[in-house]
């Protein structure tokens, strides 16, 4: 069966896109300094290596939502929003000291190699970290530049420019709010839910498409029934990565088992476990929330057992059910309509 994100021969588009803009990059890099070929490297390696190449989708999809005619500068332009992707994944990855991403050592654990293999002087995890800062910023600049030299016309990227600029401050927030509930402990499920839509739903679904309605210069009510639809899929693609975050298979996430659970993340998943725990259980969960070593499956067993992990799947449903109910209703494309139904259901089934 093929993949939504294949629709339109989107993914080669994308990827294509992302591949010339890159190859432009690195020109500039190394006619600056010969050295900049490692971090031409490195965001090459990050940005095409993988990646669901699911924003795009829903921008473009959105696009023709709003009976936009396909277009490769359209294509390009919500290209821009792998960029956005790969900063806050760079640096999510810093902030949480994950060793890998999609199987492969994080940007600042590759920096780190590269400093201990030269035997440079100072400290290796330093330089990694301080690496992937300037790596996570670069792409996020960059990202404001594909959209710009993409092809649209002065009034398609007027319309795109407002769109583009709250998402980027939206998931900047959201990823403070997120290392702010780690900080405080804060399991309380109005939290979970604010950092769920600000760090990942808004800028996963709801603008995607709300930048691929402004592009199109669709009218108000597309715009009201994407955000109908956009924001609770949107959460619920987060719930899903949530419950991968504990309950997913290394060898299809490519991170460790467990890996929220190292990194102590206070999700909606883990707020739900601890609303219904008993004391000493709760005390137990919120010892392990951190730990570098925790006892991953004693940590699963508490939170399936609490009931958290049925409730988080009911709520995805819930979440599902209210954005598809809004889909149906759109005043869009029909062909557009029927792929964003495929696309909401490739974001919240995937093991990945």
């Amino acid at each position: 069966m093929t993949s939504p994100v294949e629709l339109a021969g989107l993914r080669p588009r994308v990827d294509k896109a992302l591949a010339a803009f890159l190859a432009e990059q690195r020109t500039r890099l190394t006619g600056i300094d010969a050295a900049l070929a490692e971090v031409s490297d490195a965001l090459e390696d990050f940005v095409l290596g993988g990646g669901k190449r699911l924003r795009p989708a829903f921008a473009y999809w959105g696009y023709r939502g709003a009976f936009g005619g396909d277009s490769d500068a359209v294509v390009a332009a919500v290209s821009a929003l792998e960029l956005v992707q790969a900063s806050a994944l760079i640096h999510d990855d810093l902030m949480d000291r994950s060793d890998t991403r999609r199987g492969e050592p994080s940007v600042h654990r590759r920096f780190e190699h590269r400093h201990r293999a030269a035997s440079w002087r100072g400290a290796p995890a330093s330089f990694g970290e301080s690496a992937a800062v300037l790596l996570g910023d670069l792409a996020l600049v960059w990202s404001d530049e594909l959209l710009h030299v993409a092809g649209l016309g002065p009034a398609e990227l007027g319309r795109a420019r407002p769109v583009f600029d709250e998402m980027r401050t939206e998931v900047t927030v959201g990823q403070y709010l997120d290392v702010l509930t780690q900080a405080t402990a804060d399991t309380s499920l109005e939290r979970a839910g604010k950092v769920a839509r600000f760090k990942a739903a808004k800028y996963t679904v709801e603008r995607p498409l709300l930048l691929g309605a402004a592009i199109a210069g669709g009218p108000a009510e597309v715009a009201a029934a994407y955000s109908a639809f956009g924001l609770p899929l949107g959460e619920a693609f987060q719930l899903r990565d949530d419950i991968l975050g504990v309950f997913g298979d290394p060898s299809q996430t490519g991170k460790p088992a467990g890996d929220d659970l190292r990194e102590g993340k206070r999700t909606y998943l883990i707020a739900a476990a601890f609303g219904v725990l008993g004391e000493a259980e709760r005390a137990e969960l919120d010892a392990g929330l951190g730990d570098p070593e925790p006892d991953v499956e004693r940590l699963r067993s508490l939170i399936r057992d609490s009931g958290a992990l049925a409730a988080t799947e009911r709520r995805i449903d819930e979440l599902m059910s209210a954005s598809l109910a809004a889909l149906e209703a759109a005043p869009i494309d029909e062909d557009a309509r029927t792929v964003l139904h495929a696309l909401a259901d490739a974001a919240t089934r995937r093991t990945v």
